[in-house]
């Protein structure tokens, strides 16, 4: 009987040790061999949703060719495949009323290409788009970041790209005319305002009727003529804290009844920025007041001249009015693709290597220092050094969509008028009151 109490003892002994040994392995068992189940066992790991999202993009430099793009989403569906970008491309003439009418029917794009003025001082300003700060790229110029910020802190616009516009002169007939001995052409500057209009006059007298021409159709490529005018008359055109508009000024106003007075100047209410773009191109008009790099990148199979890039004429330092643009998402309501849209903007704007590729695309400058930007582009050098001249980038000022309207509207009251500063200035103070009570409500 002992000895048989004394074998069950040792029994269980031995059943237990063995219990507590295969619990002791099943604790300190490393993960990787917990994990290397055989395949048949393991369930697969879960593909991310399918999700398809739109961009719509304003012309900006190659933004809107098809085959640029084309490459730049292939780069993008490489790395996330299960993302489906539709593109529709805008142009300045018809582009905001599509837009508008597809945040009035509920269908407003994911992502919209443009700049501040529409995507912070309009639709941000609505409460229609996603802030954006928590993806911006460090490095990014904190002007620029700034500039793309609402009142209430909010980034309403990832910015991908920056330039400073300017105006643009066909030197081979201002050569002819001798009327390069009225500017630098190092600083790409005219020697004084007095000078500028000297050569105008001796372009003119070398037999070219049209020398530059005061577009004012609509309000396509109005930085222009913005620029020519408040440069030459030495005024501003709004405050520093962006709340209200102030070209209605009598220096203005004498310097833009002195376009209106100049020989070879003509004003045209039917055309805009693009048209004049297209007749300075073709030789009709030896000067363009709406003209920066990309410009001439995309026009340089048709020029048969040497274009010239010039600042504004100006008594002081010349003060260009900058663009800047980049990328905005639409508060749609649907979380998956908002993510969807950060995803695909930080693809082009995180990794330098790719955002070389996505700033190239649209022939401006980089928002940030990154090396080899333009390294094989031999129009950035010259036009980079218009750059510094950037001035306020007054666009956000409030009211800014009823105030661009008073602008032309305004510029063609005056080709009417009798071009007295009385008259002109008559014209501004009724056009900018208009600009104030927008930006006051």
């Amino acid at each position: 009987m002992k000895k048989m109490i004394a074998l069950l003892l040792a029994l269980v002994m031995v059943v237990g040790l063995c219990a507590c040994s295969v619990e002791k392995t099943q604790e300190t068992k490393p993960a990787e061999t917990q994990a290397a189940a055989p395949a048949e066992t393991q369930a697969a790991a879960p593909e991310a949703a399918p999700v398809e999202i739109s961009l719509w993009t304003y012309p900006i430099g190659k933004w809107t060719d098809e085959a640029t793009v084309s490459a730049l989403l292939a780069d993008f569906n490489a790395a996330y495949p299960n993302i489906t970008v539709k593109v529709e491309y805008l142009d300045y003439t018809n582009g905001d009323d599509k837009v508008n009418t597809a945040i009035e029917g509920g269908q407003a794009p994911d992502i919209v290409m443009e700049g501040p003025e529409r995507l912070i001082a309009n639709w941000g300003a609505k409460g229609l788009m996603v802030d954006l700060k928590d993806i911006v790229p460090a490095g990014t110029y904190d002007s620029i970041i700034a500039s793309c910020t609402s009142a209430n802190g909010e980034v309403y616009e990832m910015p991908v790209c920056m330039i400073a516009h300017c105006m643009a002169i066909n030197r081979d007939v201002f050569e002819a005319a001798d009327a390069l001995q009225y500017l630098n052409e190092e600083t790409h500057t005219w020697n004084s305002v007095d000078d500028f209009f000297k050569a105008v006059q001796a372009v003119y007298d070398a037999g070219n009727e049209y020398v530059g021409t005061i577009y004012c159709g609509g309000q396509g490529g109005d930085q222009g003529t913005r620029a020519l005018i408040t440069n030459i008359g030495g005024g501003t055109y709004a405050n520093a804290e962006h709340t209200a508009y102030t070209y209605a000024s009598q220096e203005n106003a004498e310097g833009l009844a002195r376009l209106y007075a100049q020989d070879g100047i003509n004003f045209d209410t039917a055309i805009v920025a693009s048209d004049e773009i297209q007749n300075f191109v073709n030789g009709t008009f030896q000067m363009a007041f709406c003209w920066n790099i990309s410009q001439e990148v995309n026009n340089a199979d048709a020029l048969t001249f040497d274009v010239l890039p010039m600042a504004f004429p100006s008594d002081t330092t010349p003060s260009l009015q900058g663009g800047i643009w980049g990328f905005g998402i639409f508060n749609n309501g649907d979380d998956a693709k908002i993510e969807a849209a950060k995803t695909f903007i930080k693809f082009m704007t995180e990794d330098d290597a790719q955002y070389t590729k996505a700033v190239e695309a649209t022939t401006f400058a980089p928002v940030r220092d990154v090396e080899g930007v333009y390294a094989t582009n031999e129009l950035f050098p010259e036009y980079s050094l218009l750059s510094p001249l950037m001035g306020d980038y007054y666009q956000i000022t409030k009211g800014w969509t009823q105030a661009r309207t008073e602008w032309w509207n305004m510029l063609q009251r005056v080709d009417a008028s009798d071009g007295s500063v009385e008259a002109i200035l008559a014209e501004m103070t009724t056009a900018q009151d208009a600009a104030n009570a927008a930006a006051a409500e």
